[in-house]
């Protein structure tokens, strides 16, 4: 005789059965546009030949220095991190809820602003060369090229490994620090056996992500590369697409690093592994030798550091934006319509982001209830794609489909909307994914025995437990397509430009003051909007 749990088992199975649309329908979208892309740049491209890759000097040294700064920005963000997160764990300080704010606030600063901070800072007038040229009458450095590529990576890339690498730390059992104090362990005893294997779980895809980010680096490579000697496939391909119409050559680069990215996909997913989580940590102070002079020291050392290449560049953002040039260039009317034209952009992107991630994850969490976790992943690799395709071959293979049905140019925007799309979905989808699988561990059956579905479920049910991390998701795909450079600087014109775009023109002509203001509107409106979009979305009423 069946029971009432078998009866709501099999009613859960047959809806699940009948739910996986939204996310299918997703899915063939986003691998319609991307292949559809794909097939209008190679079918331009009659004169494609693989071979080239080995036999041209140019494409063999692209690739080379892609790999080379990829590593070595890599190691420098991620091996600092290891010090700087541990101390973070371990000292307990005001300001320190701030900073970690901060690390959080890299991921979504826009590029431009970082280069630009950093150029205030190191580049050939900027306040740190001028000190160093007063003392020593000579330029100690020019910050154009792979040292330039190195520091902007890390200022943008090491907050972000601390901020992985302590919320792995946080997740260790109070207990176990407990016992290792018991123990009378040393600092370096506790660090070697309490805290190393937690770090050792989490590096591989601490370092994974930053390597990815790096590998197909556009806007700092664009903005600091300076010429051949270093560029990597991603400038080129838009060198070839922007500069030479060379469409042979930029599907070759496209193809070819796709095939590089997917193997760093697959390796770093090959090398992580799943990290077991807990609820029992605390924020009690932790006993370990805290008292000790060359603890506090070293911790306090690297804290400083990161703190050092944070906190200036940011300064000379806001510093240099107050300037004589700020009401000139605030009375100009192509910066507002660069500042229209961005929010419209970042808007519609975010949305479109959202619903598609929420779509993906409805389909996907209902198959991994069913222990169908190889089809899970797989439709949630499609979502994330844009990590393996160039955002410049998505556009201009969707400008050339497009031109062959209507006017392209008049089609841009949408297309800058798609890609950014497109590029903020794997961030929503790293945001809900556990947060929706949980909701639906902790309610189906409730709601199932209830009979709640549809609108009634998503208000009573999905909305209260989902408000924060769907915030999070809204207001990190907005950013990022606030600030992002690579889909517009195929298709800008005078009448059609981001802000991003606009600081980049101003940059390239060397209107330094004009650009000092634009950096500090994009830095507040990046802050300002993340915030706000945040705040505002925790605190609607759930009712």
């Amino acid at each position: 005789m069946a029971t009432r749990s078998d009866s709501v088992n099999r009613h859960v199975i047959l809806t699940h059965r009948t739910t996986p649309m939204p996310g299918l329908i997703t899915a063939g979208l986003i691998s319609l546009l991307v292949l559809g892309a794909l097939g209008a740049l190679i079918s331009q491209a009659s004169d494609l030949q693989f071979t080239s890759l080995w036999q041209d000097p140019y494409l063999r040294h692209v690739t080379r220095f892609s790999f080379w700064q990829a590593f070595l920005s890599t190691l420098f963000s991620v091996l600092p991190a290891i010090p700087v997160a541990y101390a973070l764990s371990r000292r307990r300080f005001p300001g320190k809820a701030m900073l970690l704010r901060l690390f959080a606030m890299t991921l979504v600063l826009p590029v431009l602003v970082a280069v630009f901070g950093l150029l205030a800072i190191y580049g050939n007038n900027g306040l740190l060369t001028q000190w160093l040229v007063s003392l020593t009458g000579d330029k100690p450095f020019s910050i154009y090229g792979l040292q330039g590529i190195l520091l902007a990576h890390v200022f943008l890339n090491l907050p972000l490994a601390t901020r992985l690498l302590h919320q792995c730390l946080e997740g260790i059992p109070y207990e176990q620090h407990q016992l290792a104090s018991h123990l009378g362990l040393s600092s370096w005893q506790s660090f070697r056996f309490v805290a190393w294997p937690r770090l050792r779980q989490q590096l591989p895809h601490a370092a994974g992500l930053v390597f990815m980010l790096c590998f197909t680096s556009f806007a700092v490579i664009m903005a600091l590369g300076g010429g051949p000697k270093a560029t990597t496939i991603e400038l080129a391909i838009y060198q070839a697409l922007r500069y030479d119409f060379d469409l042979a050559g930029g599907a070759l680069l496209a193809l070819w690093q796709m095939l590089l990215c997917c193997s760093l996909v697959l390796l770093t997913q090959r090398l992580a592994k799943p990290l077991a989580t807990s609820s029992q940590s605390t924020g009690k102070p932790r006993p370990d030798e805290f008292d000790s002079l060359a603890s506090k020291v070293w911790d306090w050392f690297w804290l400083s550091l990161v703190l050092l290449l944070v906190l200036p560049p940011l300064l000379a953002v806001i510093s240099a934006g107050l300037n004589p040039q700020t009401l000139t260039l605030l009375q100009d009317p192509s910066l507002w319509q660069a500042i229209s034209h961005s929010l419209q952009i970042a808007l519609g992107s975010c949305l479109l982001a959202l619903l598609g991630g929420i779509a993906i994850l409805l389909t996907s969490r209902q198959w991994r209830l069913h222990r169908a976790r190889w089809r899970a992943d797989g439709l949630e690799l499609i979502g994330t794609v844009i990590l393996v395709t160039p955002g410049l071959v998505i556009s201009t293979g969707l400008f050339l489909l497009l031109r062959q049905f209507t006017d392209a140019f008049g089609a841009a925007f949408w297309v800058v909307v798609a890609v950014n799309a497109l590029m903020a979905l794997p961030y929503v989808l790293k945001t809900l994914s556990q947060p929706m699988l949980h909701v639906a561990l902790q309610y189906d059956p409730l709601c199932h025995s209830l009979g709640m579905h549809g609108l009634r479920r998503l208000q009573l049910v999905e909305w209260r437990a989902l408000k924060k991390p769907l915030s999070q998701a809204m207001a990190i795909g907005f950013v990022l397509s606030l600030g992002d450079l690579s889909a517009i600087a195929l298709f800008g014109s005078q009448d059609f430009q981001t802000l991003p775009l606009y600081l980049l023109h101003l940059l390239g002509s060397y209107q330094m003051d004009a650009a000092a203001v634009a950096a500090l509107i994009l830095l507040l409106l990046s802050l300002g909007l993340f915030t706000l979009v945040e705040k505002l979305l925790i605190r609607t009423p759930s009712c």
